[in-house]
């Protein structure tokens, strides 16, 4: 079979559905190492494959961000977190990306902090294992576990940021998910139980004792949720705002830890 040319490339994503063609072949061609290893990633992408889990790597945040098949791909709206808590905390000092997933929040915020001390976690291994890539470069630490029982009790009351990308969509509706996220990603970095909320409500419930005075608390969400999600954190006890992008579509929550009684 003679190697594929550019043009084939284009064709074979634009018959398979893929809206850009053009881009998707440009990032395919460039990552491939040999015509073997392309007609490979071709074939991938066209049976469903997300395109980032066939090139290896996504775009976040400025960053070239390793990704692994079967770990959450990070989303560009994703990047509004990122901002947000920047504007919210820029002299962190201790950063945590909770549910990490492949690390991406984590890494962006050390790339425009600096020299930070850095913790990512998550439930999910092949996370871990991939976040582990991403922020080795900025001396960052990975955890495996369950929420907060994965980070060190060193960590407790000193928190600047508490970056969650937790999982949201509502279990019934999980079915409706694009293929792509439906098929290829884990179900635990896509399911937040009955009404999308149940790992919201476990995170800010448990952030205060973590949080440093004046650190802060982010999670994307729905802009269905965003009602309720603003009531878990004030019954956390957390002072609370909401960012919305409308160009990206994404919906924060932000609440920021007051002053420790003594």
């Amino acid at each position: 079979m003679p190697p594929l040319s550019p043009a084939s490339v284009v064709a074979a994503l634009r018959a398979a559905g893929c809206v850009f063609a053009e881009d998707e072949a440009r990032l395919i061609l460039s990552a491939a190492r040999g015509p073997d290893e392309l007609a490979a990633m071709v074939d991938r992408r066209v049976t469903g494959l997300p395109l980032e889990h066939v090139v290896g790597w996504a775009e976040f945040g400025g960053l070239r961000i390793h990704v692994e098949p079967g770990v959450f791909v990070p989303r560009r709206r994703t990047e509004f977190l990122v901002e947000q808590a920047l504007a919210q905390a820029p002299d962190a000092s201790v950063v945590v990306d909770l549910c990490c997933g492949s690390g991406a929040v984590g890494a962006a915020l050390a790339a425009v902090l600096g020299p930070v001390e850095l913790h990512a976690a998550d439930v999910d291994p092949a996370a871990t294992r991939c976040a582990r890539r991403n922020i080795a470069p900025y001396g960052g630490h990975v955890h495996t576990g369950d929420l907060f029982t994965a980070l060190p009790a060193t960590l407790h009351g000193r928190v600047g940021i508490l970056a969650a990308n937790v999982p949201y969509v509502p279990t019934g509706e999980v079915g409706l998910l694009p293929a792509e996220a439906r098929d290829h990603e884990p179900l635990v970095a896509l399911d937040g139980g009955t009404d999308g909320l149940d790992i919201l409500r476990a995170v800010a419930t448990g952030a205060p004792s973590w949080l440093a005075p004046g650190g802060c608390l982010l999670v994307e969400t729905s802009e269905r949720q965003l009602p309720s999600a603003v009531r878990v954190f004030e019954g956390a006890g957390l002072e609370t705002r909401v960012a919305v992008s409308e160009e990206s579509y994404a919906h924060v929550v932000i609440g920021v830890a007051g002053a420790r009684r003594v």
